[in-house]
């Protein structure tokens, strides 16, 4: 579910992983219109929707993925996500060091909508996260959008001190 005044309007989504049935309703903050939507979707084995940061911190050390995501927009788009590694990031927990592997998710839609979606300057923004892999692996940060069209949240634990 997504409600309130930063979206264009509220929306409730389900999606069956097994049967790839789905169903969108939305009402629009506009006019108070609602939509609904039903269908079903073949779905890969590797979608990942709402466990993208767990697939990330189960790679191997130093390994890219490449994953799929369902974007509503409200119809349902499959979209391949590409997972690669940006370096290490020294960060502090209490008197500690730790190193924290940055990732860049990438959105991929398809060709010719990427390319669409780059000349309308629609393009979603690639997300990044920090995993601390010493040990068992563990979140550290996100930033990105939260959804295709939102602004970038940065989201981190309190604990960790990230030198400037």
């Amino acid at each position: 579910m997504q409600r309130g005044p930063v979206f264009a309007e509220d929306t409730e989504i389900s999606l069956q992983r097994a049967s790839g049935k789905y169903s969108v309703k939305t009402k629009s903050h506009k006019d108070g219109r609602e939509e609904v939507i039903h269908g079903t979707l073949k779905l890969p084995s590797d979608v990942y929707n709402g466990i993208v940061i767990t697939a990330v911190k189960n790679l191997p050390k130093g390994a890219g993925a490449t994953v799929h995501l369902v974007a509503f927009t409200p119809k349902p788009l499959l979209i391949e996500l590409e997972i690669e590694q940006a370096g290490e990031h020294k960060m502090l927990v209490g008197e500690l060091a730790k190193a924290a592997t940055h990732y860049v998710l990438k959105p991929h839609p398809g060709p010719w909508l990427e390319l669409f979606a780059k000349l309308l300057g629609r393009m979603p923004a690639d997300n990044h996260v920090w995993i601390v892999t010493e040990g068992t692996p563990s979140f550290a940060r996100f930033e990105g959008p939260l959804n295709p069209t939102g602004a970038v949240w940065r989201i981190e634990l309190i604990s960790p001190r990230w030198p400037e």
